[in-house]
């Protein structure tokens, strides 16, 4: 038996893009309209602030611009967690929290670290804040899910061998159960200097691929964290689900969906 993502797609991938600049209106339409989807961190301290050539999403356009995509936590401030008092830690995240969900009127409890700082005291307190995961900057170049979700390491930034990682990612080996290709950025690194041609030429790639599900950071987490709870029989040979989402495995039989609360025979 193998877990595989839903109505059974063996790989997923999503994005990660930080900062809510107003570039991130042409990624987040390029994504859309290659049935990819993404995530998208903000500081809503910064909402609809312009600074030189620094334009930010304002809070009236972000329902139009991140349509169908994921908006999370940067930070209130885009201040670096480690060097600040854990009070501070504690308003930069809760206060950001706060202000995006309501704009957004959805639970925000995805994040990404500030600079990709943080430590393990940042950690305990994104968690006890209600913080589901949180993305670094540390590349793996590998598509396996994280050991712990607030310390999320992406596969790589987009300016990182992104295409050849592709080709690996679709040619992925069998071993692999429940790759991730999760790639991360900033809208202005195309933006300012007018070149789109990588990422574009990315999603052209990666589009339409049968085997991959395409999904928020936080749709792939709700989604792992639900494998990670399911129960065996002492013999292996029972699966039960205790949770509120359904789970895809792969059996002798061929694909199954196995519903909230429902047993499966596997073998």
């Amino acid at each position: 038996m193998r877990f595989v993502y839903p109505q059974g797609k063996r790989k997923a991938l999503t994005f990660s893009y930080d900062d809510g600049q107003n570039f991130d209106e042409r990624l987040a339409e390029l994504l859309r309209s290659h049935g990819m989807k993404g995530t998208f961190h903000l500081n809503s301290g910064k909402l609809g602030l312009r600074h030189g050539n620094e334009v930010f999403v304002s809070k009236e356009e972000i329902a139009k611009v991140y349509a169908g995509h994921e908006v999370a936590c940067h930070g209130v401030e885009h201040r670096n967690l480690p060097t600040i008092t854990r009070q501070q830690v504690i308003l930069e995240i809760q206060e950001d929290r706060k202000a995006l969900e309501a704009i957004t009127g959805q639970p925000v409890q995805g994040m990404s670290y500030a600079f990709g700082n943080y430590n393990e005291e940042v950690m305990d307190i994104a968690r006890t804040l209600g913080i589901k995961y949180s993305r670094t900057v540390q590349e793996t170049k590998n598509f396996f899910p994280p050991s712990d979700f607030l310390a999320w390491h992406p596969s790589c930034h987009h300016n990182s061998g992104l295409l050849e990682l592709g080709d690996s990612f679709i040619n992925i080996a069998g071993f692999y159960e429940l790759p991730i290709m999760y790639v991360w950025g900033h809208s202005f690194e195309f933006g300012r200097s007018g070149d789109w041609s990588v990422i574009e030429a990315f999603v052209d790639k990666m589009a339409g691929k049968e085997d991959i599900w395409y999904a928020t950071n936080m749709e792939i987490y709700t989604y792992i964290h639900a494998v990670r709870q399911q129960d065996f029989s002492a013999d292996g040979k029972v699966m039960y689900n205790p949770t509120a989402y359904s789970v895809w495995v792969n059996t002798g039989r061929g694909t199954e969906e196995v519903k909230s609360l429902q047993s499966i025979q596997l073998v």
